[in-house]
């Protein structure tokens, strides 16, 4: 299984980021990239890794790849469990396109960071300073 890390381009946030995609795509998350993967099989069960401000802060498992014909000609058709999920920020150079994470270099969710152990204030805190 591999992963895959998109810039969200125009999105200060994931909450942002979950906004415009159900504006965009409804219930039907499907995102349109230029060219198909050359190692799509290994993406199937992955997950799309999200960069906003430097930083992999949300995720959405691949359901699917395929090729599909749009106006502007083919494209390939990302199918995504609708909703990103917040990870644990790491940082990430923002790039073009797609990129191929391996399993091993991913962030794990945010909701796995175990956070009950500190005070709120100071959890919120390091949130703000990309921390946590």
């Amino acid at each position: 299984m591999l992963h895959l890390t998109k810039v969200a381009v125009g999105c200060p946030d994931v909450a942002t980021l979950a906004r415009l995609q159900r504006e965009r795509w409804g219930e039907a998350a499907a995102m349109l990239t230029r060219f198909m993967p050359k190692r799509a099989e290994e993406l199937i069960g992955g997950s799309l890794f999200w960069i906003i401000a430097h930083r992999l802060v949300a995720r959405q498992e691949i359901l699917g790849l395929a090729m599909a014909e749009t106006p502007w000609g083919p494209k390939c058709r990302v199918d995504l469990v609708p909703g990103p999920v917040p990870v644990a920020p790491m940082p990430r150079r923002a790039h073009q396109g797609w990129r191929y994470l391996d399993p091993g270099e991913a962030p794990a969710d945010l909701a796995a960071v175990p956070t009950d152990a500190m005070p709120v204030g100071m959890v919120r805190d390091l949130q703000a300073l990309w921390l946590l």
